[in-house]
């Protein structure tokens, strides 16, 4: 590494901004490189998968319905969160290229980040469509409408841009004159801002801010959604209309559950006792790609309008291609 005062600039003599971070990743692990292979694999898996689904919902007109513009843009969020943290985890890690220019760190930690927070609260917008169609089925279409799905994600677009854009840049008010080594694999805000020698106060609570808004906030509106679906489920004299109502719900409850467990783990965790940072970083990059890599395979295998849908558009290119040779033949 370079000397720490070659890898900073002083402003007034009191303000310290740093030139680049260094990424320090895992600490002492024998063959750690077959951990960022496999990274690589999920990276490919992802991309096949949630292009796959992206595809048919783009393809399939039985599709464009507000349900699966929902589904459509989870998709679109893996996607870009996994393209987002690992192609740049790969090339930092495997080639051994560790230092990041500041100002490439913070758009780092904004994207990853913002694309994170977007695949929580889409999973909010899909429990209302859940609850909506099962406590209000007669009123479903007239609430749940192409426009009003398209407003909520609009809106939950811009508003995690603000108040990510708000963490990120809190980090630019902080002087760095200790270490410069960010102990990640990514420029996570946590390890970032604590690396600060000036007041990290205003840091620490909008931290704090972002993992109620993100993490707290989504899992209480999604736990009271399902208290009402059972709510009303109850209610319901036919056993089988139950059965079938919770069906509907069992891929998005496994969604909720790869995505959040980990994140209130990791946390629950660091309040009762000290984590050791190996398995922190473990977890914290398996919770950034794992979901999105298991998100396209529940919905594509446990959906039958998604495999319904994917199986016409076969038959209809077979169609196609039979009437293409027909033609040929003829003239």
């Amino acid at each position: 590494m370079n000397s720490e005062g070659e890898n900073t600039i002083t402003f007034n003599s009191t303000f310290v901004r740093p030139l680049h971070f260094y990424l320090g990743g895992f600490y002492n692990i024998p063959h750690v490189k077959y951990y960022y292979v496999f990274l690589c694999f999920v990276y490919v898996m992802t991309v096949l998968g949630n292009g796959f689904l992206l595809s048919v919902i783009y393809l399939a007109k039985t599709l464009h319905t507000p349900r699966y513009i929902i589904v459509f843009n989870l998709a679109l969020t893996d996607l870009c969160g996994s393209t987002a943290l690992i192609p740049k985890l790969l090339d930092t890690f495997l080639f051994n290229r560790r230092y990041i220019v500041y100002e490439a760190c913070l758009t780092y930690m904004f994207f990853v980040f913002f694309f994170g927070s977007m695949q929580s609260w889409t999973l909010v917008i899909m429990a209302y469509d859940r609850f909506v169609a099962i406590c209000f089925p007669l009123r479903y279409n007239v609430i749940v409408t192409t426009k009003s799905i398209v407003t909520i994600l609009l809106c939950s677009w811009t508003f995690l841009v603000l108040i990510i854009g708000a963490l990120v840049g809190l980090i630019d008010r902080l002087s760095f004159c200790a270490s410069l080594v960010i102990q990640s694999i990514f420029c996570d805000h946590g390890p970032t801002f604590r690396l600060a020698c000036n007041d990290r106060y205003i840091n620490h609570i909008m931290a704090n801010f972002i993992f109620a808004v993100v993490i707290c906030f989504p899992l209480v509106l999604i736990g009271a959604t399902y208290i009402s679906i059972s709510i009303a489920l109850s209610r319901t004299a036919s056993k089988e209309e139950r059965l079938k109502a919770m069906r509907t719900c069992t891929s998005h409850l496994i969604l909720v559950a790869l995505f959040f467990i980990p994140y209130l783990g990791t946390n629950i965790i660091v309040k009762i006792q000290v984590i050791d940072p190996n398995m922190r970083i473990l977890n914290s990059s398996l919770s950034h790609t794992v979901p999105s890599l298991l998100n396209p395979i529940i919905y594509a295998l446990k959906t039958k309008e998604v495999t319904n849908a994917f199986k016409r558009l076969c038959k209809r290119k077979k169609v196609n291609r039979l009437v293409s040779r027909l033609q040929t033949q003829t003239f």
